[in-house]
């Protein structure tokens, strides 16, 4: 399956989703590309639409080799054998994890401005995002969202690889997706239009979505 943009996925995503519509669903969007996909989820369901950012922590001289991800909260998760092998101390983990939590602090507030966090307390949560490869910033998404304690998560992705899934499976009530292909290189190849999502687009879309709450 190919998806023409990340509207038409979002759409088929809320075909698969319709047994939680009318429950109020709150629906956290991973930025920037998840609030494009998670925007017309929260048109057929209703509810309430807002997002949760993880960023991930890299690896001491490289960056791009992720040792564990970051959610705004403060909730950290590492990859405990990356950190072994590569002997990572406690004080770089805690100073990178730190300056990560400000970014996503900082986006945070471009995004949503001064309006409350949503309360997750016994809520039905719905995690979505463009698709998903590794999984490993959106694991640390969904523990992160758990320890909150709602009564039901549900993640719902469009595609990613059966692995990933897989791995993800137990940590949601339940897991929504659409493809799942075995030759899996990345999320974009699924898309025929795959433009990066820019900060004004993200927000926009909230603004959308608080305007017309229901």
């Amino acid at each position: 399956m190919f998806f023409n943009d990340r509207r038409q996925a979002g759409e088929k995503l809320a075909d698969q989703l319709t047994p939680y519509r009318g429950r109020q669903p709150l629906i956290l969007a991973v930025p920037r590309g998840g609030a494009a996909v998670a925007e017309p989820v929260w048109e057929a369901l209703g509810g309430e639409l807002d997002l949760i950012i993880t960023r991930k922590i890299g690896a001491p001289y490289q960056p791009e080799l992720a040792i564990g991800a970051v959610t705004g909260d403060g909730f950290v998760m590492l990859n405990e054998k990356i950190v072994s092998r590569l002997s990572v101390s406690g004080d770089y983990i805690n100073k990178t994890a730190g300056e990560e939590q400000d970014e996503i602090r900082r986006r945070l507030r471009l995004y949503r401005g001064s309006r409350p966090l949503p309360v997750v307390d016994k809520r039905l949560v719905i995690l979505v995002d463009d698709g998903v490869a590794t999984g490993y910033t959106l694991l640390a998404a969904l523990r992160s969202v758990q320890e909150k304690k709602p009564s039901r998560l549900v993640l719902a992705v469009p595609v990613g690889p059966p692995d990933t899934f897989t791995m993800l499976q137990s940590e949601a009530d339940d897991m929504v997706y659409l493809e799942a292909p075995d030759h899996f290189a990345a999320v974009g190849q699924f898309y025929r239009k795959f433009d990066q999502v820019s900060d004004a687009e993200v927000s926009a879309i909230l603004k959308r979505a608080w305007q017309e709450e229901r």
